[in-house]
C-alpha cells in the first residue's frame, strides 16, 4: 500500500501522543511528542515553516509516519523517551554514554547485616548509599569498613547457620568477628553497622577519633605494630574525606548539570551531590546536535538521562533552561515519588557550582577535541575511504564471514558486524555447521550464508527500495512449514518459525557491504547464495598475501591494491582479524568438549546427575564396566531400572 502523507496528515487527531518516523528502509529516524499530533506533525511538510537543516534532511528521507495516541501529555513523554532508548532514531539528539553507576548496600533487613557493592538499586528492604562514579573508590570505601568495623561479607543465612560450619579467611586475617561461629552478638553487632551507617552518611569525625584512641593508645602499650596499622587506617579515612568534599551548606540531593558544545559534539557535565557531598562527577556526550539550541540539547539529555537512571535528585540546578520543564518536573516527581524541583540559577552559591561544571564540560570537549578527530578517522572516516575505493557510497554496516575447522572437524562459521567503522558484538552470530562433512570451506561457507540470510527474509527485510521480498512462502515449505492458502498459520506452525527465528538472534538488518575472509572463491559461494535468495547486496573478498597478511580486496572480479599505511587498510585488518578470532574461539570450544566426551554419556536415560554419581563412587569406567547390577542400583541417586541400562549398555 502507498501511504500518502498529505492524506494521511488530515487524519491526525489533535490529540496529545507519540509521532515515529521512518525512511524507505522502515527504519525509524525520528521520534517525537506533542501535545497536539496534528498541530505538530503537519509542522514538518509545511513549506512556510522556518525548518533548520537538519530537520529539512531527515523530513526529505521520511517515507511514513505512524503515532501513538496517549491519555496526556506525560504519558506521551514517558513513551517518547522509551522509544528513543530502544531504537536511537538517527535523527533525534542521542546520548552517546549509556552508563550505569554502583551503590553501597547495607542490608539493615538482616539480624546480621552486610556491607556490599551493588550494580543495581533494587526495591528490597536494603539501604544505598550512591550511586558513586568510582569502582574502585567503593571497595577501598568496603575493604576500609572491614578492617574497622569487623562487618561480615559471606552469604550464610544468620542466625540460623549459626556453628553449621567453619569461619572463614576473613575471621582468621581479623576482618571479621565470625558471627557465624555466635563469637559476637546481635546487639554488639549491630552496634558497628549503626557506626558503618554514621560513616557512610558523612559522619567522619565518629571513627578519625576512635582511630586516633586507639594508634595512641596502642603506642603507650608498646605495641608499635598495632599502632601503625591503625595509623594506616586513619590515613585511608582522610584520604576518603578529602574526596567528599562539601559543596552546599544546604544537607539535600541534588545533581549539576552544565552543556559545552562544539559544532558536531556536546558534552554535558554532571556533579552528583547526596547530602551535601560532592561523592562523583562525570561527563556525557551528545550526538546529533547540529543547529540545535543549548535548550533543546540539555532537554534531550534530562530526557534520556534520567529515564535510565534509578536515583532521581530532589533539585536539578541547569545551566540552562530546558523545554517542556512543568512537565519534565511532574515525569521527575512521579519516579522519585516526592517533588522534585528544576531550578537555573543566576547568582549565589548554586550559580558557581553551574559555572564550575560548565568548565569542566568545556575543559572535557578542548582535551578530547583531537581524540574524537582521530576517532572518527579510523572508524567512519576508514568507512568512507573503502566506500570511495569500492564505489558504494553510504556505507553504515559492514557483516564479514569466516570459517574454521581442524581437518573437517567441528566446521563452524563466524560472522561479525561492524557499524560506522566499530564492531557491534551484539550482533556477532556463531554458526554449527550442520550439511557439510570434510574440510569443504566453500560449502560450509553457502551453509552458513544461506541461514543468515534466509532468517533475514523469515522476519521481512525490505529491499533498498522499500519493496517487500515475497519469499516466505518459499522459505516456509522450506523448512517444513507449509501455508494454508490464506496464508494464516497455525499456531504450531507460528511457534515452530519464531523458534527458528530466534536460532540465531535477530537478523532484521541487512549489511551494505559483505566482506569474505578470502578472494575470488568465497566472494563467488556469497554471489550464488545472495542470488538464489533474490538480494542485492555488495560483496568482497579480503585477500591475503603468503606470509597471512591483509594485502587488498578483491570486488568485482578484481583485486584492489589498498595503501598499507591508510586507515582503511587498518580497519580491513581489525575486521579480518576479529573474524577469524570469533570463528577460532568457537571452534575451539566445540573441539575441547569434544575432547572430554564421556562414554557415560552415550547411556540414554543416564543424565549429569547420575554419570558424577557413578564416576565418584567407582572412580573409573573400567570399574563401572565390571559391576553388577546389583553394586551400580546401591549407587547414591540410582535405582535398579537405571543400573540395569548401564549395565545392558557396556554388556549386550
Amino acid at each position: 500500500m502507498v501511504f500518502d502523507i498529505e492524506e494521511e496528515l488530515k487524519k491526525l487527531p489533535a490529540k496529545p501522543g507519540v509521532y515515529i518516523m521512518h525512511d524507505n528502509r522502515d527504519t525509524i529516524i525520528y521520534v517525537g511528542k506533542a501535545i497536539s499530533l496534528k498541530n505538530r506533525v503537519r509542522q514538518y511538510f509545511q513549506s512556510s515553516r522556518n525548518l533548520t537543516p537538519k530537520i529539512q534532511q531527515m523530513v526529505s528521507h521520511i517515507n511514513y509516519f505512524e503515532y501513538i495516541i496517549t491519555d496526556s501529555e506525560l504519558e506521551a513523554l514517558v513513551l517518547e523517551c522509551n522509544l528513543i532508548k530502544e531504537h536511537r532514531p538517527k535523527y533525534n539528539t542521542m546520548l552517546k554514554d549509556d552508563k550505569s553507576y554502583p551503590y553501597i548496600k547495607v542490608t539493615v533487613h538482616e539480624a546480621y547485616p552486610r556491607v556490599l557493592f551493588a550494580r543495581h538499586r533494587d526495591k528490597d528492604k536494603a539501604k544505598y548509599f550512591g550511586p558513586y562514579t568510582s569502582s574502585k573508590s567503593i571497595k577501598d570505601t568496603l575493604e576500609l569498613l572491614r578492617k574497622i568495623y569487623f562487618i561480615r561479607t559471606c552469604n550464610r543465612n544468620l542466625p540460623k547457620d549459626i556453628g553449621k560450619d567453619r569461619p572463614c579467611l576473613y575471621y582468621h586475617i581479623k576482618q571479621c568477628k565470625a558471627p557465624c561461629q555466635g563469637y559476637v552478638s546481635e546487639e554488639e553487632y549491630k552496634v558497628s553497622i549503626q557506626k558503618v551507617l554514621e560513616f557512610l552518611n558523612g559522619n567522619y569525625s565518629l571513627v578519625t577519633k576512635e582511630l586516633e584512641e586507639k594508634m595512641k593508645q596502642a603506642a603507650e602499650n608498646l605495641e608499635f605494630e598495632n599502632a601503625a596499622e591503625y595509623r594506616d587506617l586513619l590515613n585511608s579515612v582522610m584520604q576518603i574525606t578529602q574526596k567528599q568534599k562539601i559543596t552546599s551548606s544546604e544537607l539535600e540531593d541534588r545533581d549539576i548539570l552544565a552543556l559545552a558544545t562544539t559544532g558536531s559534539e556536546a558534552v554535558v557535565q554532571v556533579f552528583f551531590i547526596r547530602g551535601g557531598k560532592l561523592i562523583g562527577r562525570d561527563h556525557f556526550y551528545l550526538t546529533g546536535i547540529e543547529n540545535e539550541t543549548k535548550s533543546s540539547i540539555l532537554t534531550s539529555f534530562v530526557k534520556q538521562f534520567y529515564a535510565g537512571t534509578p536515583v532521581i535528585p530532589r533539585e536539578l540546578i541547569l545551566g540552562e533552561p530546558i523545554e517542556d520543564q512543568e512537565i519534565i518536573e511532574e515525569w521527575l516527581t512521579s519516579k522519585r515519588g516526592q517533588k522534585v524541583y528544576i531550578r537555573v540559577p543566576v547568582k549565589g552559591e548554586k550559580e558557581r557550582l553551574v559555572e564550575l561544571a560548565r568548565k569542566n564540560a568545556s575543559l572535557v570537549l578542548q582535551q578530547d577535541a583531537e581524540k574524537i578527530k582521530r576517532e572518527e578517522a579510523r572508524t567512519i572516516g576508514a568507512l568512507k575511504q573503502i566506500g570511495d575505493l569500492l564505489d558504494i557510497p553510504g556505507i553504515s554496516r559492514i557483516e564479514a564471514f569466516d570459517i574454521s575447522n581442524t581437518s573437517g572437524f567441528e566446521s563452524v562459521g563466524s560472522m561479525v558486524v561492524y557499524e560506522n567503522g566499530k564492531p557491534k558484538r551484539n550482533d556477532y552470530r556463531k554458526f554449527r555447521i550442520k550439511s557439510v562433512k570434510g574440510p569443504d570451506d566453500y560449502a560450509s561457507m553457502e551453509e552458513v550464508l544461506t541461514r543468515r540470510f534466509t532468517h533475514a527474509i523469515r522476519e521481512g527485510i525490505p529491499s533498498r527500495e522499500g519493496e517487500e521480498l515475497v519469499l516466505r512462502e518459499e522459505l516456509a515449505l522450506r523448512e517444513g512449514l507449509a501455508l494454508p492458502e490464506n496464508h494464516v498459520l497455525h499456531e504450531q506452525q507460528e511457534l515452530k518459525e519464531k523458534s527458528l527465528v530466534q536460532e540465531y538472534g535477530s537478523f532484521n538488518k541487512l549489511p551494505d557491504l559483505i566482506m569474505m575472509d578470502g578472494g575470488k572463491g568465497q566472494v563467488n559461494v556469497a554471489k550464488k547464495v545472495l542470488d538464489d535468495l533474490k538480494l542485492v547486496i555488495p560483496v568482497c573478498g579480503m585477500v591475503k598475501d603468503d606470509n597471512h597478511r591483509t594485502r587488498g580486496l578483491y570486488y568485482n572480479n578484481t583485486e584492489i591494491p589498498i595503501n598499507t599505511h591508510s586507515e582503511e587498510f587498518k580497519l580491513i585488518t581489525r575486521i579480518q582479524d576479529e573474524t577469524h578470532r570469533f570463528a577460532i574461539e568457537y571452534h575451539k570450544l566445540l573441539r575441547g568438549k569434544s575432547q572430554i566426551h564421556s562414554v557415560l554419556d552415550d547411556i540414554k536415560g543416564i543424565g549429569a546427575t547420575r554419570r558424577k554419581a557413578l564416576m565418584k563412587h567407582f572412580q573409573s569406567v573400567e570399574a563401572i564396566k565390571e559391576a553388577s547390577v546389583e553394586e551400580l542400583a546401591a549407587v547414591n541417586s540410582m535405582n535398579k531400572p537405571s543400573a540395569e541400562k548401564v549395565y545392558e549398555f557396556f554388556h549386550s
